[in-house]
């Protein structure tokens, strides 16, 4: 044995850390012995009669007998010796079997050396390794195979298991403790062990001949559950066994199946496994084959078809002489084959990075903390450890007693030990064997305890919430099973027998007992828990078990004096090394095992492990206290989460029945808070083990989240507490613990004399707020290790703080519950029902008289109280409750006879509160401010009062429903306020169904918005969306109706008013039509088109409350033009009716097309009759008249006759005023004209700012173009002083950017006019006798947007005035003379050219279609000349129209090239002149048109010119016959159309001008019928 004792000073002075310390069994003289290398080790692991040490650096060294070495082969190393072959690798983990050894690298790969014999080492073909070599482990399955990255190593006897990065087992060696399917041995390969594929392994170790590995739990299947089975499926013995004893009875659910594999949720036959063992018949210990496969397809992803079909499935451990290990005699040796040989903890650095990060989503069963009185045989060290390990290996001459017998004995002591009702507190609660131990007969049992016998498994309250939580991403997981395989002749695999198991199989005696670590020896097993318990079965012939003499098949409790806490365990060969945490915080070394006897000795240490005889300590030299820091908060955590977890499973566990909906909530946010503890406590235990890095503390990156665990618990205890929960458990606590509760009074710490049981409760909850003090005290200690200028240390400091701040805050929290508690019980009761809720906490109440009602009567009672969500109002019977969010309190001046008032405003009331003192007004003022600040900013969880605002926003967001108000009563408002009115954005909900989301002003709907009205007989939503004012629909909306209708204009006091457009129906349903006119309160008034699409007529006139009334127009699609006079919606009076073929009727009408009364008819062919006319047009008339047939002489008399369409019709002035009056009142005008013109500026830029916001918020409303253009209009032109031609340009151009887009006023108009206009002249309404109302109307348009542009700039001149010179332009004239000149066409001012460019683009196809129609037959008789005389070749076509001969072009210009122009030439003569012309077409407005013919004549000069090389003047003799020719070559369809344009529309000042001759030239061409007249006889005679 080695020997080590530091002195006193030592361990303060060197700042070393990773000493190790290795001793050999136990016995008095016993003293660790100091292994001195030139680094810290940080992983120490220890085989038979070896050990491996990884240092710092990623280096291994080797020591004790190492005979696969060359030089080391007979004697043994004292001086570890370094491992050359990893010195390259850097090695993050090392094990140790009996013979043979282990190393992870960095990168995942796996080195073994030592002892082969049996494949331990995984290389083929070597018995002996001497030097680490590197196995692959490959994952062949994968295509192609895959490298598996491993995290650490276990090495047995004859095996070694891997765990993958990817968490799968796999294994090589020898025997069954591999859990492969096969029974070739050795397996050289590794193999992935399938049974445990597609679970997450955290943790592997190896014993002797066994494995155990540490899984995570699944988490639980959602589908249904099947009915319990009372029967195993395979072996087919009972689940559940009922053992009399003398004076007990033992009921039992803790089967154990022996075959290995518990398939539940395949039954298979079961097969006979009595005499497996005994005899070594190979019975199948599978069930069949296909329920193999599919048991198997359902654990892995990968199909294991293939790999269970190839091997045969009577898969056994090949026990050599399997005899032996049942029947050998005490005295004689076990055989050879099965001598166990011991493994090594696996180990610090990689077990536990493998358990953080795991996610738990299943809910674990509470433990009963057992208080037991330990009788450990052992020693206590006392130094300060990081971890553990022990191995053991036992040798061949140590005498045991047999198996059989020795279940039989522990047998026989577990009902000599549930006897007695202690024991059965003891050992219940889900405990070890998960078994019952009753008294005497059924009938005498007490009825708690039958209750316990008959209550299911599953608990009333869930001790911990389901759901996953953020915090497990960060922590490891508690929800863990133990699986074990291998030989069990000494129970070593806890499943209740001494069969072998081929398969790993589920412990399920450890199910819920939240295991974080193993550890094996050799024939026995630990596990750790997160409550610090240590379980341990297998052999105990050296006690090493700690609980008994005898061994254990099943995981028992391990016997530690209370208050031992144990967090690392490690075993060797007939002993077990625990380190644990006593009263201080410095860890306390235990062995239990080979060669106890008495004594003790102190040291200071960090980590442990053990193997063979030997064990090994490491230990870390306290470096400025930061160690010993971390271990005491890793220590206070510990202590901490056992605490609670007694808390939990002796209180909690028995107040089930007593949960109501706030205890469930509290003991969920109990479990909740008890569940992170317990992670925060296993993952401070593993930090220690693994890493000196504050960074990765739990406490510290995630600090918000323990905060706001707290948070919601201390919550809960609040809510609990003041509805006098804690009064209403004292019963149940009493009927649980009896009268005293004395269990109770002894959890909570309590050291009050007196105190009642509810108080002692409340005490016992809040004992968790006050660990946040600990935290905050041991992260400041923490930081006192650190540069005060430091990272680390800030954010020590910081999060410090926060637990700090939040204990503080709790701690307030409470009082404020304890005192609302306390005003609950002296409130009258009938109102304490309906205003006492859980979350709802008192501020202050005037119940001194210090706040009274102003105006109150003499004898009412008017008492106040401020809780934190409300102001409560309490007369004698009645309290009304006023929510926090919509309370504005201001104090009144004190000037008026010294009141101290208090104005309060609600949504529906203001009263006034009077104090009865400057000081009692000031602290009520401050009260209600700060709770209303409070309610406002959620929670209100102000850490610190300076954060608070000295008066909460007078504007804010909150929710309120109306009580009184008639026209809002019982309707939800959510949005915006100021000062008790809805102000700003928000949502109102009507309990019928109405809704209106949208902006307020002053408590009424205000600006845009949405209103939707459920329309109860149709089952659908009427629904409106736009503008509002005064709570009413007013401005520009658009209403769709539940009928299908939809109106689209202008409202007013929720009413169709001013312009606006209604669509009825579909095309296919019953009367599709559309109007688009004026409305006046919701009815049809003023000038209106009407479009019947079914019957296929449009009107267009007057209206007057939804009648046709007054004189309009209709016109059909047969052809069919009426206009006159109507009433009652009828034809009635006056009027004038014409066909499609001329035939015209005037004189009276009384009903639609029915003629009544006086009136002439004429035929097409003039004809006509005069007389008394009846019937309807189409069908037979009625006529008594006189026919005249007219003379030819009578030629005067016709044309004073023919007929003046448009009389009767509605004079354009009078048509769409509406738009215009919306325009003029957008622009600040009540009438058209009356207004100011800075208003109007004012009113256009904000109706701009306006609309960019809106549209900014949805951009893809805007192209870039159209925001540009809003951009440019932001900028207000010059309207003041005279208008010069420059000026006029610029308001020209802003004009035609105004036009451009409808968010200015100017192009709101201009699209509204073309929309009416399409609509009126499109479709049917495309009659060519509308064509003059059409020009008309374009003509009204003009003036009356020009008046318009004239308010807007004063100063320009009138239709036809001149523009101002410019100053520098008068100077040249007046020295030039004074001449009075005709005025230039620019310098005249007219609406056509200002606007007609504007205007005229968007309405020219509907009019041009009018003009085409009109012009129709002229038009034929020209195209047919047209088309005739242009087959003509160019010089003949000269001649017949007397071109004279000196003006025709000889030759042509082709591709630069000049050509003679032949007789037969065609389209080469003016060929300039022709294209120029045809452009006539592709222009709007007859400035344009006008231009493109001067340009035609120019064209023409230009050729002339160069041919007569000299300059001369046209004669109109010469010109006409040329341009004639330019005109038929140029084959222009419509050019009697675009005549008549150009001559309706040409501005007046042009006339006579030059454009006017030119004009007139093509006009005479173009009607003159001799024109074409002469032309066909020329060419006949030619």
């Amino acid at each position: 044995s080695f020997v080590w004792l530091p002195s006193s000073g030592e361990e303060e002075s060197s700042g070393e850390r990773g000493v190790l310390h290795t001793w050999r069994g136990y016995s008095c003289s016993v003293t660790p012995d100091k292994v001195l290398l030139s680094r810290p080790v940080l992983q120490a692991a220890l085989g038979a009669k070896h050990g491996v040490l990884l240092v710092e650096g990623g280096q291994v060294y080797s020591f004790g007998e190492l005979p696969w070495k060359q030089n080391q082969a007979l004697s043994g190393t004292t001086e570890p010796i370094l491992e050359a072959g990893l010195s390259e690798q850097h090695v993050v983990s090392v094990a140790a079997g009996a013979c043979h050894s282990g190393a992870v690298t960095e990168d995942g790969a796996v080195h073994m050396w030592g002892d082969n014999t049996y494949g331990q080492c995984g290389l083929s073909g070597l018995s002996v390794v001497p030097n680490p070599t590197p196995v692959g482990v490959v994952d062949c399955e994968a295509t192609p195979p895959q490298p598996v990255r491993i995290l650490e190593v276990a090495c047995g006897e004859q095996h070694t298991l891997a765990l993958s990065t990817r968490h799968e087992v796999w294994s090589w060696g020898s025997g069954c403790q591999l859990g492969l399917l096969t029974t070739t041995f050795p397996v050289w390969k590794p193999q992935k062990v399938e049974h445990l594929a597609g679970r997450h392994v955290l943790q592997v170790v190896c014993g002797s001949s066994h494995s155990l590995a540490l899984v995570r739990c699944l988490p639980p299947p959602h589908e249904a559950r099947r009915p319990p089975l009372d029967k195993c499926g395979q072996c087919n013995q009972s689940l559940y066994t009922m053992t009399d004893k003398e004076d007990h009875v033992i009921i039992s659910d803790s089967h154990y199946c022996p075959l290995g594999v518990e398939l539940e949720e395949v039954s298979a036959p079961a097969s006979a496994s009595g005499g497996l063992m005994a005899t070594g018949v190979k019975s199948s210990p599978y069930p069949d084959e296909q329920a193999l496969k599919d048991y198997l397809k359902r654990l892995s992803d990968q199909s294991l078809a293939e790999h269970a079909s190839k091997n045969p499935t009577t898969v056994q451990c090949p026990l050599t002489e399997p005899a032996d290990v049942f029947i050998s005699d005490p005295a004689t040796p076990v055989a050879q084959s099965v001598t166990p040989m011991g493994s090594a903890l696996n180990h610090l650095v990689i077990s536990c990075a493998s358990a953080v990060g795991e996610r738990v989503a299943s809910t674990y069963e509470a433990l009963s903390l057992r208080k037991v009185i330990s009788y450990w045989s052992g020693v206590c060290y006392e130094p300060l450890w990081n971890s553990v390990a022990c191995m053991c290996v036992q040798g061949p001459g140590e005498g045991r007693e047999r198996p059989e017998e020795r279940v039989r004995q522990e047998e026989h002591r577990q009902g000599k030990k549930s006897s007695s009702l202690g024991d059965i507190r003891e050992e219940e609660a889900e405990g070890l064997n998960r078994r019952l131990s009753l008294p005497g007969l059924l009938s005498q049992v007490s009825p708690r305890l039958l209750r316990r016998v008959s209550r299911p498994p599953v608990r009333a309250v869930a001790l911990t919430p389901v759901g996953v939580a953020e915090s497990d991403a960060h922590l490891p997981s508690l929800q863990t099973e133990v699986w074990s395989w291998g030989r069990g002749q000494e129970g070593q695999l806890g499943h209740g027998d001494l069969l072998p198991r081929l398969q790993p199989l589920c412990i399920k005696g450890l199910s819920g007992k939240e295991v974080i670590r193993l550890a094996a020896g050799a024939l026995h097993s630990l596990v750790l828990t997160a409550q610090s318990q240590v379980y341990s079965w297998g052999s105990n012939s050296f006690g090493q078990l700690g609980h008994m003499e005898s061994p254990s098949t099943i995981p028992r409790l391990a016997k530690l004096s209370e208050g031992i806490r144990v967090w690392d365990v490690g075993a060797g060969q007939n002993h077990t090394v625990l380190l644990a945490d006593g009263d201080c915080f410095q860890p306390i070394l235990y062995y239990s095992g080979q060669q106890v006897k008495e004594g003790s000795l102190e040291t200071s240490q960090d980590s442990v492990c053990a193997g063979g005889q030997s064990c090994a300590a490491l230990a870390d030299r306290n470096v400025m206290g930061f160690i010993a820091s971390l271990h005491e908060l890793a220590a206070a955590e510990r202590k901490y989460y056992c605490k609670l977890t007694s808390i939990k499973s002796i209180l909690l566990s028995n107040l089930g029945p007593a949960c109501t909906g706030l205890l469930q909530n509290l003991v969920g946010r109990f479990g909740r808070l008890s569940q992170l503890t317990g992670q925060n406590s296993a993952s401070l235990t593993s930090f220690l083990r693994r890493s000196r890095d504050v960074r990765g503390l739990v406490v510290l990156d995630n600090a918000h989240l323990f905060l706001d665990t707290y948070s919601e618990y201390c919550t809960a205890i609040g809510n609990l507490l003041v509805m006098g929960g804690f009064q209403a458990l004292v019963k149940p606590c009493q009927d649980v613990f009896g009268k005293g509760a004395e269990a109770v009074q002894k959890l909570s710490e309590c050291c009050e004399d007196g105190a009642t049981l509810a108080d002692v409760l409340i005490n016992l909850f809040y004992l968790p707020v006050r660990h946040l003090h600990e935290y905050g005290r041991l992260l400041l200690k923490l930081a006192t290790c650190y540069e005060v200028n430091s990272m680390d240390y800030q954010k020590l400091q910081d999060v410090c703080s926060k637990y700090e701040s939040l204990a503080l805050h709790l701690k307030r929290k409470r009082k404020e519950a304890e005192y609302t508690l306390h005003f609950w019980k002296s409130f009258p009761g009938k109102m304490t029902d309906s205003l006492r809720k859980p979350s709802r906490r008192l501020v202050c109440e005037s119940s001194n008289k210090a706040l009274t009602l102003q105006n109150a009567g003499r004898f009412s009672v008017n008492w106040f109280i401020l809780f934190n969500d409300a102001l409560v109002h309490a007369q004698f019977s009645t309290h009304h409750v006023f929510p926090l969010a919509t309370l504005w309190v201001e104090p009144i001046s004190e000037e008026n006879a010294g009141l101290y008032g208090l104005k309060v405003t609600s949504p529906e009331e203001s009263f006034m509160l009077l104090a009865s003192s400057p000081s009692e007004k000031a602290k009520w003022l401050r009260a209600i401010n700060q709770t209303v600040e409070q309610a406002l900013s959620g929670a209100g969880l102000d850490t610190s009062g300076a954060v608070m605002r000295a008066d909460p926003p007078i504007s804010r967001t909150a929710s309120y429903t109306f009580y009184k108000d008639s026209r809002l009563k019982g309707a939800t408002y959510e949005g915006r306020w100021v000062v008790g009115k809805p102000h700003g954005r928000g949502v109102l909900k009507w309990p019928d169904g109405r809704m209106y989301t949208g902006t307020f002003k002053n408590g009424l709907e205000d600006g845009y918005g949405d209103y939707i009205v459920p329309n109860k007989t149709l089952n659908k939503n009427d629904y409106y969306q736009g503008h509002w004012k005064d709570g009413k629909m007013h401005g520009f909306g658009t209403f769709r109706y539940a009928t299908g209708e939809v109106y689209e204009g202008s409202f007013q006091d929720n009413m169709r008013h001013g312009h606006g457009m209604l669509r009825s129906g579909k095309l296919n349903s019953t009367s599709p039509s559309v109007f688009i006119g004026q409305w006046l309160h919701d009815k049809k008034t003023g000038y209106g088109v009407f479009d019947d699409i079914t019957r296929g007529e449009k009107y267009m006139g007057l209206w007057q409350d939804d009648q046709r009334q007054g004189n309009g127009v209709i016109v059909t699609q047969f052809g069919l033009y009426y206009e006159g006079a109507f009433s009652n919606n009828k034809m009635m009076g006056t009027g004038v009716l014409l066909s499609e073929d001329d035939t015209t009727f005037e004189g009276d009408f009384s009903d639609d097309w029915t003629l009544s009364g006086k009136g002439t008819l004429t035929m097409p062919n003039g004809d006509y009759i005069e007389g008394s006319f009846s019937g309807v047009w189409g069908t037979g008339l009625k006529i008594s008249g006189s026919y005249y047939k007219p003379n030819i002489y009578d030629s005067d008399k016709e044309k004073s006759c023919t007929l003046k369409l448009g009389r009767l019709a509605v004079p354009s002035e009078e048509k769409w005023k509406a738009v215009f009056e919306e325009c003029w009142s957008r622009l600040g005008c009540d009438s058209p004209g009356q207004g100011e013109t800075s208003t109007a500026w004012d009113n256009i830029a904000i109706a701009l700012t306006i609309n960019r916001r809106q549209h900014r918020d949805s951009p893809e409303l805007l192209s870039r173009s159209h925001n540009k253009t809003l951009e440019s209009l932001e900028f207000i032109p010059q309207h003041v002083g005279p208008v010069t031609l420059e000026k006029y340009h610029i308001i020209r151009r802003y004009l035609i950017k105004a036009c451009d887009t409808p968010l200015h006023p100017l192009g709101r108009l201009v699209e509204t006019l073309v929309a009416v206009y399409r609509m009126t002249y499109v479709g049917v309404g495309a009659n060519r006798r509308l064509l003059q109302q059409a020009v008309n109307e374009i003509k009204s348009y003009l003036s009356r947007i020009f008046q318009i542009v004239r308010f807007l700039f004063p100063d320009l001149p009138e239709e036809g005035g001149l523009l101002a010179e410019a100053p520098n332009e008068k100077k040249d004239s007046d020295s030039n003379g004074t001449k009075i000149e005709s005025p230039k066409p620019g310098r005249v001012v007219s609406s056509s050219a200002l606007l007609l460019p504007v205007l005229l683009p968007r309405l020219f196809p509907s009019l041009f279609t009018l003009y085409a129609l009109e012009k129709e037959k002229e038009d034929d008789v020209y195209w047919e000349c047209v088309l005739r005389l242009n087959k003509q070749p160019d010089l003949a076509l000269l001649a017949f129209l007397g071109v004279q001969q000196k003006f025709w072009p000889a030759t042509m210009t082709v591709h630069g090239e000049k050509q003679q122009i032949l007789s037969s030439t065609k389209d080469a003569c003016f060929a300039s002149a022709v294209e120029t012309l045809q452009q006539i077409s592709t222009t709007f407005t007859p400035s344009d048109k006008l231009q493109v013919i001067q340009l035609t004549f120019e064209e023409i000069t230009q050729e002339v010119l160069s041919l007569l090389k000299q300059d001369f003047l046209w004669s109109m003799d010469d010109l006409f016959p040329v341009f004639l020719y330019v005109v038929l070559r140029a084959r222009i369809r419509n050019l009697g159309s675009e005549v008549s344009l150009i001559e309706d529309f040409m501005d007046p000042c042009v006339q006579h001008g030059e454009h006017g001759i030119m004009f007139t030239t093509l006009k005479v061409l173009l009607l003159d019928p001799t024109v074409y007249t002469h032309i066909p006889v020329k060419l006949n005679n030619t």
